[in-house]
């Protein structure tokens, strides 16, 4: 017989963080002109490691503006597309990286098109992307969920993987794939995918301004309170 403990803590938790960093940062909503196509965010995640994104999106509508397709995209020259790709962080490799990228999808598809996910689960259509050059979980849900998908799965980028593990919501060494599995089951139900979306947000913000990786700003932290590390350090 299994009992039934309940409700898992945590779910309370992470609407308490999502409330107090709306209370703190205000709301952060996506507007709908900023949803793109999900072959143009699938792009725009591969370029962009370690990448600002402003600089992501810019290369993304670049190539397109110049290219007319990203058929032609893939089949641009190496050392153009680096070029192209002058303000990543890694151009050679995001160049390598998206080539493989595009032709493994017109190698499977025929085009680059994206169209045959919509008829998926949100875990099997992750899955298929995953197969991709390039991508990861990352990547996957924000096709999912930043794009007109607009499906409930959580982005986790390297500031929002801090920000739990000190939080202690996830292990310390999780990576964010686990970060991943463990933490959308604890998403509240009510939630939409733009709630998602915008929890995303307002933790990457904590990330980016409070817990840097060598500095942690704990008292004007806005998630001190419910912060496992904040409150061991006293």
């Amino acid at each position: 017989m299994q009992l039934d403990l309940g409700p898992d803590p945590r779910t309370a938790e992470l609407q308490q963080l999502h409330d107090m960093l709306i209370g703190h940062f205000g709301r952060v909503i996506r507007p709908p002109d900023k949803r793109r196509d999900p072959v143009w965010t699938l792009v725009q995640g591969v370029i962009g490691a370690r990448t600002k994104t402003q600089y992501s999106n810019a290369s993304a509508d670049n190539m397109l503006a110049k290219y007319g397709s990203w058929e032609a995209v893939a089949e641009v020259r190496h050392e153009e597309l680096t070029e192209m790709l002058s303000t990543a962080t890694y151009p050679s490799l995001m160049a390598e990286r998206l080539k493989a990228c595009l032709q493994a999808i017109i190698a499977e598809r025929g085009r680059v098109t994206l169209d045959h996910l919509h008829n998926l689960p949100t875990d099997e259509a992750m899955a298929w992307l995953e197969t991709l050059p390039g991508v990861a979980r990352k990547i996957s849900a924000g096709v999912m969920n930043a794009s007109t998908f607009n499906r409930s799965a959580l982005v986790i980028d390297t500031n929002h993987r801090r920000v739990i593990q000190r939080m202690g919501l996830v292990p310390p060494k999780a990576d964010t794939r686990r970060a991943y599995d463990q933490l959308m089951p604890l998403l509240p139900q009510d939630w939409a995918p733009a709630d998602v979306d915008e929890h995303h947000l307002l933790v990457k913000r904590v990330g980016q301004q409070f817990c840097r990786p060598s500095h942690m700003a704990c008292p004007s932290c806005p998630a001190r309170p419910l912060c496992k590390t904040a409150q061991n350090a006293g």
